[in-house]
């Protein structure tokens, strides 16, 4: 029996694998007559975009210069035009199944874990990730969980046969876990009190343990290697960046202090509950911020509920460079939804050109890949989409063409085959 519900649960992984990768783009392609959002807060009316291997050759204003012939012409009149949306602090394809432990691979056991490469693990047929294309999200920030030090993670397009091709910038930071100060007793539906953290300078004290250790073991180049150790190099060289998990204002604090006394050159808060508090501190230490689930409760029971859609621009009137990322309950699930999360900001003080870049030139930037990522300029990726109506709106947001590097991408999941199969049902009553 144990044999039969190990071959039904693979066979059904199997079944339904993700769409086939586009091949390499070998015609020109026109887009013309839609509304371009570059995603730098501005907005090309009638554009005319031309894409050629795999780039934007040009964008220009429809109402000024005529459509140059193209192997393909896409009539966008009326339509929404967008950049390809990051989901930054990911675990897309690390994951497929929580009950299936064999489908787990976001974390590893022990607790400084520097050298753990969640690109290695990245399944590039997941069903999950096929869920996220159709709202736009093209593009993520593959990372590891568990640990104080989780490991390192790599950024991926989301339409690939494997993690090499996926692959947009390997290994580009390390994430780290902050220790809390404070800690809640109880449980969601019966919470209990905030109790200190009475080992709090404790954990601290090793993680500033391990990175004194680390940078003084490279500075020396013994021979025997130290794996762990070795890959603390980008860190202290600062061609990698130090992601802290961090959501109050003391433990953030403390973050952009240890910062600055190991000499970090690349750091980003993320989560940042309570960064609005510090962020004076934030932004004259020049720390970005990769903010927690926008569609979310608040943290106490005497916050303005709304806080959670507020703090996006809270952070941004202060002039901090504001990513939004998912993690948390089913998050690899929630990631579809990424583009709502930046509508809710917009809902609550920020333009719809601002919401806009918070997942896609700012994630860009924040990620270190915005040379050829984030917005809609010639030169850069041909990585954007075109959506019947506003991307940022569930109501309507409904693309009807997707491409990757200049690659037309399936929009098909496993939930648009339901929904066909099934509407065929109901045609025939």
């Amino acid at each position: 029996m144990k044999k039969l519900t190990y071959i039904l649960a693979i066979t059904s992984l199997v079944s339904f694998a993700q769409q086939t990768p586009a091949p390499k783009q070998t015609k020109s392609i026109l887009i013309y007559g839609g509304i371009a959002h570059l995603g730098n807060g501005k907005i090309q009316e009638q554009a005319l975009i031309s894409i050629q291997d795999g780039k934007i050759a040009s964008i220009s204003d429809g109402k000024l210069a005529k459509p140059a012939k193209h192997d393909l012409m896409i009539d966008a009149s009326g339509k929404h035009i967008y950049p390809g949306f990051i989901a930054p602090n990911s675990t897309l394809g690390l994951v497929e199944i929580d009950a299936v432990r064999a489908s787990d691979d976001e974390s590893e056991v022990g607790t400084f874990n520097p050298h753990i490469r969640s690109i290695i693990a990245y399944n590039t047929e997941s069903k999950i990730t096929e869920t996220a294309r159709p709202n736009g999200v093209l593009l993520a920030q593959i990372t590891p969980r568990g640990g104080r030090i989780s490991g390192t993670s790599s950024i991926v397009q989301l339409d690939a046969w494997n993690w090499e091709d996926a692959l947009v910038k390997e290994n580009d930071g390390i994430h780290m876990r902050w220790p809390n100060s404070y800690s809640r007793s109880g449980w969601w539906a019966e919470p209990g009190g905030i109790e200190p953290n009475k080992k709090y300078d404790e954990q601290v004290k090793e993680i500033q343990d391990f990175f004194t250790n680390s940078f003084a073991y490279l500075s020396a180049k013994p021979a025997i290697k130290d794996i762990p150790y070795e890959a603390m190099k980008g860190i202290q060289e600062g061609t990698k960046t130090l992601y802290i998990q961090a959501n109050g204002q003391k433990e953030i604090t403390d973050a952009i202090l240890f910062k600055k006394k190991n000499n970090i050159q690349k750091l980003v808060i993320v989560g940042g509950y309570y960064a609005f508090k510090v962020a004076d501190l934030i932004k004259e230490n020049n720390v970005s911020v990769l903010l927690r689930r926008v569609h979310d409760l608040p943290n106490s029971e005497d916050e303005d509920v709304n806080l959670p859609y507020k703090n996006a621009k809270l952070l941004v009137d202060k002039g901090i460079l504001v990513g939004l990322e998912n993690a948390g309950d089913m998050e690899r699930m929630q990631t579809r939804n990424l583009p709502f999360y930046a509508g809710t900001c917009a809902a609550w003080g920020l333009s719809k050109e601002q919401a806009l870049q918070l997942i896609t030139s700012n994630t860009a930037k924040i990620l270190g890949i915005d040379a050829n990522y984030g917005t809609l300029e010639a030169g850069k990726s041909a990585t954007l989409f075109i959506s019947e109506g506003d991307a940022l709106d569930m109501k309507s947001n409904l693309l009807i063409h997707a491409f990757i590097d200049g690659r037309e991408i399936s929009l098909e999941s496993h939930q648009t085959e339901l929904y066909q199969r099934y509407k065929k049902k109901y045609e025939q009553n």
